[in-house]
């Protein structure tokens, strides 16, 4: 006969204080708070019996979303709790505020306490102004790598991982974004819980099993940008359309200059024109699918951009 099913509930919930960055992104605070609610409790009863989550906030203000969605914080930071876990989720880095001074002064006071802080996306950027990661390594998303080079300067490359989903370093966690949040969340979550118990959250949502930290992020890490922005916004347009190359005269086109133009301000910029820039940036994309991936060489060939694995191979040879 089957007995009932045995709570392994502590006998104190593990505590999560969850903080919303303006315009966070909604998948990584999503699948973070999903995988804790999954894992907190037996059946489809969402209870915070193994785990309790707490949104946070300067004041309980609605957060907008970079998708447009508002989440309302539950708690404000004076009358919150103590937490186990701070989960500080970012997003959009160049539109609209940044964490407030409340805020940064939050993520402060609990990397003093026996918190771990954990930084979700762009979150990084607000444990990086809170001045509490150095002498810890840092996972940065590889699209906004050099963003933080830049605005922290203190920084240096080899405490930076742009290539990994996750970092677990000591009572620091840092997680590049996206659906990386839920790997982050059951890795965290094996800490404290049967390892069933977490694969049986991650089976709802439909994850066969979590990524470990060192999986690689699904985009190689980019070249330094350009400082001109009309060059910046070329080197997006041919990442955007890596598979289908633009022409030079679309690129121009697009960018509202003469092709003339575009090939004279590349070559002061970067050092190359427009259209060995692309090449080398194809050839950047196809040798880390080689190596990261599983895909044959016909479908790499054909998502960056080549016509065949024969004209990938002869420009490999080049």
């Amino acid at each position: 006969m089957i007995g009932p099913e045995v709570s392994n509930a502590p006998d104190v919930p593990i505590r999560f204080g969850i903080v919303l960055l303006p315009n966070f992104t909604l998948t990584a605070f999503s699948g973070f708070v999903d995988l804790l609610r999954l894992a907190s409790d037996e059946g489809d009863m969402s209870r915070p019996v193994r785990c309790s989550w707490t949104v946070v906030g300067e004041n309980v203000l609605p957060v907008r979303a970079s998708c447009g969605i508002q989440v309302s914080p539950w708690e404000t930071f004076e009358k919150a709790q103590p937490f186990d876990y701070v989960v500080v989720v970012g997003g959009l880095l160049h539109s609209g505020p940044t964490a407030s001074e409340a805020t940064i002064g939050f993520i402060r006071r609990a990397a003093e306490s026996s918190a771990t802080v954990v930084g979700i996306c762009t979150g990084i950027f607000a444990l990086m102004r809170a001045d509490i990661m150095a002498g810890y390594r840092t996972c940065v998303n590889w699209y906004h790598y050099w963003d933080l080079l830049e605005r922290f300067p203190q920084a240096t490359e080899a405490s930076l991982v742009a290539d990994r989903l996750f970092v677990i370093d000591r009572c620091r966690i840092t997680c590049a974004g996206g659906s990386a949040s839920i790997d982050v969340a059951a890795a965290i979550l094996l800490r404290h819980f049967d390892a069933g118990i977490v694969q049986k959250a991650l089976r709802i949502l439909l994850v066969d099993d979590p990524q470990k930290g060192n999986a690689p992020q699904p985009q190689p890490l980019s070249s330094k940008p350009a400082v001109n922005p009309t060059i910046r916004k070329a080197i997006q347009l041919m990442e955007q359309y890596i598979a289908k190359p633009l022409t030079l005269f679309d690129l121009a086109q697009r960018l509202d200059i003469s092709v003339h133009q575009l090939e004279r301000m590349f070559q002061a910029e970067v050092g190359a024109p427009p259209v060995a820039y692309a090449r080398q940036m194809r050839m950047r994309m196809a040798a880390w699918l080689l190596t990261g991936s599983e895909k044959t060489l016909a479908d790499i060939a054909d998502s960056c951009g080549f016509s065949d694995a024969s004209h990938l191979s002869r420009e490999f040879k080049k």
